[in-house]
């Protein structure tokens, strides 16, 4: 059945004004058109709706029994379409995102006061979770969004980068690689490390980066929080590779950082599920971390660089 709005509207007017040049009147069709409007919708119900004749419009009983009902069908589908319509205009309501514990602490608290400022009848509800969860979270919909980093499957996944966080080397003072201005990555060949573990968005990237470049490590600790990883550092227990996002803002006193070369970085993005348009709100705190990241990176030199928007 492939029943029409604009029918039913021209039914509606037919049957309450038994007209039917007045009925296209109100709907803005000639009588011709109204008349064919009524003929195709009979032939989707299979049943006649309206006896014409040259003096008078009546309805059948199909008729009376749709006109009965039409009303308030037509009617709460109007005041849904206006709510939904509203939407776009709305100003207030929740947007819940879910973050990778990295980006929680060192990223989202200046998105979500940002979006206290710009935006404050919009409530920034922040789900800190390991890597995996987020994308769970993102896929069955429970979060409207996500930041994470780039994820090694997203097929269904919308993404778009915003930010690239390079990995460095932390190692205790007296260690001899302190001593360089920038470490090779092979240099780290036969070290004993401490990294973050497979929880973790990046340590895939950082293994395939030790691969990659012939550094063959034994991992003594592998850990979930990066604090715990640079008291391990502090302890003698190893050095690490870490991104440098991770690092606090006001430095790490007891130990010392040098850049990784050749630049090996990680790409952190916003990811939503494909083919789904995110909600006004939504896309107003999408744009939100999105330029945020932006500048706190441009405020960085040397550290996260912004990924350029493409051109619309």
């Amino acid at each position: 059945m492939n029943v029409t709005l604009r029918q039913l509207r021209v039914f509606r007017s037919v049957a309450e004004g038994r007209n039917f040049s007045r009925a296209g009147d109100q709907v803005g069709l000639s009588q011709p058109a109204v008349s064919r409007s009524i003929l195709e919708l009979e032939s989707q119900l299979g049943l006649k709706l309206l006896d014409r004749t040259t003096r008078e419009v009546m309805l059948t009983e199909a008729g009376q029994s749709l006109a009965a009902r039409l009303d308030r069908v037509l009617d709460d589908l109007d005041q849904t379409l206006q709510d939904v319509a509203g939407l776009a205009s709305a100003r207030g309501g929740k947007v819940r995102v879910a973050s990778s514990p990295t980006l929680s602490a060192n990223l989202m608290p200046g998105c979500i006061a940002v979006c206290a400022d710009t935006a404050p009848g919009i409530q920034f509800l922040l789900l800190d979770r390991i890597q995996q969860d987020v994308l769970d979270s993102v896929r069955s919909g429970e979060v409207d969004f996500g930041v994470v980093i780039e994820p090694s499957e997203a097929d269904d996944l919308h993404c778009e980068p915003i930010l690239n966080d390079p990995f460095v080397l932390v190692v205790p003072p007296a260690h001899r690689l302190a001593q360089k201005t920038s470490v090779r990555w092979a240099a780290l060949d036969g070290q004993p490390l401490v990294l973050l573990d497979h929880a973790s968005g990046s340590r895939r990237l950082i293994d395939q980066a030790l691969e990659h470049h012939g550094a063959q490590c034994e991992v003594k600790q592998q850990l979930g929080h990066p604090t715990t990883v640079f008291r391990m550092v502090e302890a003698g227990i190893g050095i690490s590779v870490m991104p440098g996002m991770s690092l606090p803002p006001e430095g790490l006193a007891q130990l010392v950082v040098r850049p990784l070369v050749p630049r090996v970085q990680r790409a952190i993005m916003l990811i939503r599920r494909r083919n789904r348009a995110l909600s006004p709100l939504a896309q107003q705190v999408w744009g939100i971390v999105r330029d945020t990241a932006a500048l706190s990176a441009t405020a960085e030199s040397g550290a996260t660089t912004p990924v350029k928007k493409p051109p619309a």
